[in-house]
């Protein structure tokens, strides 16, 4: 499973979406995510891939949290 397939199970999972919904151009605020969604998204990601995600990084799209995850991942 891809990086993208993950996170997108998760914010299907957390905010009861469609997949089809989920594109790497979307974004959070079209999703209706607040910040608790967002905290939560970002929990599930942090716990499947074992790495931090700091709430300062800039993560306004689904496509912005998949380079990111995909970056720290490498490291």
């Amino acid at each position: 499973m891809s990086v993208f397939e993950k996170v997108q199970e998760i914010i299907v999972e957390e905010l009861g979406k469609e997949a089809s919904e989920i594109s790497l151009e979307t974004s959070f605020e079209s999703l209706d995510a607040d910040s608790l969604d967002i905290f939560q998204i970002i929990n599930e990601i942090e716990d499947e891939y074992d790495i931090a995600i700091e709430t300062e990084d800039v993560l306004n799209t689904v496509g912005d949290l998949v380079k990111f995850v995909d970056a720290k991942i490498a490291e």
